[in-house]
């Protein structure tokens, strides 16, 4: 019989088992195997904005989310998060997050919004001469 960290015993085939962390779900378990998003055909880069749509008010126990679906939601619930953000928040890897996102969004509680990228934002100098044209008026 092997020992763990702690000093504790443990038998062959529970090595699935951390006397610290408690029992280990493999990502796989909490996906059901999936390893892509979805037929949403939405990208969840690490910064895309998910929001909580405005017209969920509570998770009925009857739906067929799990837990991380509804940590997910927990957390979009105050406030918009990045996928990243959500990641880090649910202790999730980001794999699995992506998964659930597109779960959640296929059932349409959540929204996904991409940033505008920097190159499509105005250039400085063109706001400047605007603001220069507003004072001169």
């Amino acid at each position: 019989m092997t020992k763990d960290t702690t000093g504790a015993p443990w038998e062959q085939g529970s090595q699935w088992y951390d006397g610290e962390a408690g029992p280990l779900v493999r990502p796989y378990a909490m996906t059901g195997g999936r390893t892509e998003p979805g037929s949403t055909g939405v990208r969840f880069d690490l910064i895309a904005l998910v929001t909580l749509d405005p017209g969920i008010s509570a998770v009925d126990d009857d739906t067929a989310l799990g837990p991380e679906h509804r940590s997910i939601i927990d957390r979009c619930r105050t406030e918009t998060q990045s996928v990243a953000e959500l990641a880090a928040g649910t202790d999730l890897p980001v794999g699995v997050v992506r998964v659930l996102l597109g779960d959640l969004l296929e059932l349409g509680w959540v929204t996904v919004s991409r940033p505008v990228p920097p190159a499509h934002l105005p250039d400085e100098r063109i706001l400047r001469e605007v603001i220069e044209g507003l004072r001169a008026l």
